[in-house]
């Protein structure tokens, strides 16, 4: 393997045992399949992380009167009735919905990594990165549907303004098929935002490639890199099998310490690649690591995305 180089093949060390418990790599495939069942739980979770945030997270609707007109929509079910523009809707015996310029600028995209190498977790950690990432979305969700915004899943869910949002953003992650770490950016567009929730820890031109698209349509990121702490302080020593979830691709080091001061330097350089295009480009980036508390990520998250709906997209990264 060449160092951690290629990401893809350095997520090995996610799965990584010691003195031959490989047996343990059956569980956490086990684990990543799990995700209808954890959903629940996790929704129950993630509205206790909203709650603890949503004291300071205050309403960003403005009235539509005196917006400019932006265009027609399909009527989605669950929205007010109230919104149906019944002139429009006269014309051909379908509901339209008349959507304004603030509409399309108050759209948020949610994501979160689903991919194998997200199912891990240390003894270090009580959680896994999977569940730690999905309770952050639907906290997010459930915060941004109280306060009127429009959310939507790329490639799985049309944007919405739907209060019960987390509720069925959860309904439709339980029907996943191949989960990708990275969105498709086709139906990201300008005037709206995104937040990845994930690892990032996919080959870093891959990464890259994606923040440049996004950049390119006229929107703006937020990015949240969740590690587990072995991700981050590399405490394998001795003779270690390194196994990757993404490829089953299997490494052994015969002396894994001697590792741990060039993956350091690797990891630091892949995550300063990435904030340095995110700050380039306007947007926020921050790393949390699941031993740590899931409200610190939201307040974070709450503050930037508190400054960019209410203030607009103009401005520096945050």
């Amino acid at each position: 393997m060449n160092g951690l180089a290629r990401f893809r093949a350095s997520r090995a060390q996610h799965a990584a045992t010691r003195d031959g418990e490989g047996e343990a790599w059956p569980r956490v495939v086990a684990e990543a399949r799990s995700l209808a069942d954890a959903l629940p739980d996790l929704l129950v979770e993630a509205r206790q992380v909203a709650m603890t945030v949503n004291a300071g997270w205050h309403g960003r609707r403005r009235s539509g009167s005196g917006e400019n007109f932006w265009q027609f929509r399909p009527f989605i079910a669950g929205e007010p009735v109230m919104r149906i523009d019944w002139r429009r809707s006269a014309r051909d015996n379908h509901l339209y919905v008349r959507e304004r310029e603030w509409e399309a600028a108050h759209t948020v995209w949610l994501w979160a990594d689903l991919s194998p190498s997200m199912a891990f977790r240390s003894d270090l950690s009580s959680t896994l990165k999977r569940d730690r990432a999905l309770v952050l979305l639907l906290a997010l969700a459930d915060l941004l549907a109280e306060t009127g915004e429009r959310i939507g899943i790329p490639g799985l869910r049309r944007p919405v303004a739907d209060r019960h949002a987390a509720e069925r953003i959860a309904a439709a992650l339980s029907h996943i098929g191949t989960p990708e770490s990275l969105p498709d950016p086709r139906d990201i567009r300008r005037f709206s935002d995104v937040v990845l929730i994930g690892d990032l820890l996919d080959p870093l031109d891959q990464t890259l490639d994606w923040m440049r698209k996004v950049a390119a349509s006229g929107a703006r990121a937020h990015l949240v890199m969740v590690l587990d702490p072995v991700e981050e302080s590399f405490p394998f020593s001795g003779r270690t099998e390194f196994l990757d979830p993404e490829t089953g691709f299997r490494l052994t080091s015969g002396k894994a310490e001697a590792w741990r001061t060039a993956y350091a330097d690797r990891l630091a350089a892949h995550r300063d690649a990435i904030s340095d295009v995110a700050r380039r480009a306007g947007w926020s980036f921050l790393v949390h690591h699941t031993d740590r508390p899931a409200a610190e990520p939201m307040l974070a998250l709450h503050s930037r995305l508190s400054g960019v709906l209410l203030g607009g997209h103009a401005g520096g990264g945050r």
